[in-house]
């Protein structure tokens, strides 16, 4: 057990004791708020503060400078040294000198395992992300939600939760029609024939790619067949290529998918299914020769079609069966990623949950917002090459791929993120991927100097030699890396993780110019050297979580 996780059983227990003790009433319909540890920001302040004598002044009735008094005197743990109270209740404790040195024993002996947290054993919890139409190659939007889903997956995985990670492929309805149309107007012009793009075609190179690529396989071959088939190839086709293509970015990003699950697979049996089971229920009602739900019934501003006036059902509808399905796999949540624009989709597709008899608060939106690129100061909204959307494989080409997903992550997804390009690219401290990315460099450079000078690190260094204010501050912050994960899973925040990366760099940073390695006695050097191999260790885990490499040399 950690050190904060004994601080908080010890708070709740003292609180609980006053409460069996008369000190304290607590109302039978009142709880006891959740104790937040925080490292205050000088030393003066202690090692750890909380706040929650004034977060439990509501439910005690009583003065939160009194609340901490009692539980600074019912708390009794060998590992404090002292515990004072500021301000209007602040509990700051300050513990003995040999914890940290404890503490940090612990993890260096748990070796390449600090990081992985105990199997939770929860019910498995599905994450849905991108699923971005097979149309077109994916975007800088798409690329957002890519790193950010994979790093949420990395995250909870490392938390010790199930997770399942699913791409919901749109491979039927209107779009698909306008692929396929597409495709074969420029399969038909690249082999000579007048013809000119449809109105409503995709107009994207991407779309001359795949026609040139199913030329490269079977040349002319459907030139000279009937017009159906040449279109339902086309479809097939286009189809199979867009979505290979879709994978290999994502590949190339480093995001990887559990499960692959086709919307066609839902036409019309599950649609169908979905739709009688809405009418047992009386949640269904026809208007118009159309079919519609009673979405607002469940909360949705008005009613929505499930099904056309020409029995084509809607995109909606599609969603209920495939909601359906997830639910019935038997997920104990589930977690979509969506764009910002579908705020107001929520409703509707919570509203069939609940009428199919689910229960609606299991499924949990978290909502993408837009990015911005900016060169020069100046905001990007073009592709060079095809003056369409900045697909995601141009922005890798450009800054590569530890960049972009490091800044897609840096702020939370509820956030407008503006992407510096120029920053990006910088090979300076300037730009916080290379920064962190140098500490880990310069980490392995400092163990092939020590190795060719014979310097070693003991099996069991005496990490007590650590007093410098720069180690004790790094040893600190390794402690938090467990609690850091933990925190970044229960609130799907992999801005956590990126920012904790940026923070012990910059203290492994000044730990290099404060403590020297080579040229200090021998057990201090394997001390700092057993320190710098955690942090290495910490560096390289945190920078996987965010799909993001740790190179040895830079």
């Amino acid at each position: 057990m950690q050190i904060k996780d004994i601080l908080e059983k010890a708070i709740i227990d003292a609180a609980q004791s006053a409460v069996s003790d008369g000190i304290f009433n607590l109302a039978d319909t009142d709880k006891l708020p959740d104790v937040l540890l925080e490292v205050p920001p000088k030393k003066e302040f202690g090692d750890f503060a909380t706040n929650f004598a004034m977060q439990s002044a509501r439910v005690f009735h009583n003065n939160p400078r009194k609340i901490a008094e009692e539980l600074k005197n019912r708390i009794k743990l060998e590992q404090i040294e002292k515990i004072e109270i500021a301000g209007a209740g602040f509990l700051n404790f300050y513990l003995k000198p040999t914890v940290i040195y404890d503490t940090f024993e612990k993890i260096f002996n748990a070796g390449d395992n600090y990081g992985q947290l105990p199997n939770k054993n929860n019910e498995t919890i599905q994450i849905e992300y991108v699923s971005a139409n097979p149309t077109g190659l994916l975007h800088i939007g798409h690329g957002r939600g890519a790193a950010a889903g994979s790093a949420i997956v990395n995250i909870m995985h490392a938390a010790g939760y199930n997770i399942e990670a699913e791409y919901y492929i749109n491979d039927a309805g209107n779009q698909m029609d306008k692929l396929t149309i597409s495709v074969n107007a420029r399969y038909l012009q690249l082999l000579g024939q007048d013809v000119e793009m449809p109105e409503e075609a995709y107009i994207g190179e991407d779309i001359i790619d795949t026609a040139k690529r199913i030329i490269e396989r079977d040349g002319d071959k459907y030139l000279h067949v009937s017009e159906e088939k040449r279109l339902n190839a086309m479809r097939e086709l286009g189809y199979q290529d867009k979505l290979s293509e879709l994978k290999k970015d994502l590949k190339a990003f480093r995001v990887e998918f559990d499960n692959w699950f086709s919307e066609r697979t839902l036409h019309p049996n599950a649609i169908n299914e979905a739709i009688e089971v809405l009418k047992k229920s009386g949640t269904i009602y026809e208007h118009e020769g159309a079919l519609w739900l009673k979405s607002t019934e469940y909360g949705d501003d008005k009613d929505r079609v499930v099904i056309r006036e020409n029995g084509e059902p809607t995109y909606l509808a599609a969603d209920i069966a495939y909601h359906k399905n997830k639910f019935e796999r038997g997920f104990g949540e589930l977690i979509n990623i969506w764009g910002a624009d579908h705020h107001g989709y929520v409703a509707r597709v919570k509203a069939a949950m609940t009428a199919l008899g689910f229960n609606a608060d299991k499924l949990k939106i978290l909502f993408l917002q837009m990015v911005a690129l900016y060169r020069s100061g100046e905001l990007v909204k073009m592709s060079k090459r095809s003056g369409n959307a900045i697909p995601l494989r141009e922005l890798m080409e450009e800054v590569g791929t530890d960049a972009a997903r490091f800044f897609f992550l840096m702020r939370s997804m509820e956030s407008q993120l503006d992407f510096d390009l120029d920053l990006a690219k910088k090979k300076s401290s300037d730009n916080p991927v290379y920064y962190v990315q140098y500490a880990h460099a310069r980490i392995c450079s400092i163990f092939r100097q020590t190795a060719e000078m014979n310097i070693k690190m003991e099996d069991k260094p005496n990490f007590s030699l650590l007093t410098h204010p720069s180690e004790i501050d790094l040893i600190n912050k390794i402690a938090d890396y467990e609690e850091e994960i933990e925190r970044a899973a229960r609130e799907y925040a992999p801005q956590r993780i990126t920012r904790y990366t940026q923070e012990i760099a910059a203290l492994f940073h000044a730990f290099y110019r404060d403590c020297r390695i080579i040229g200090v006695e021998s057990q201090l050097a394997s001390a700092r050297l057993g320190l710098i191999k955690v942090t290495a260790h910490v560096i390289e885990h945190a920078l996987g979580l965010l799909g993001v490499s740790a190179p040895k040399s830079m």
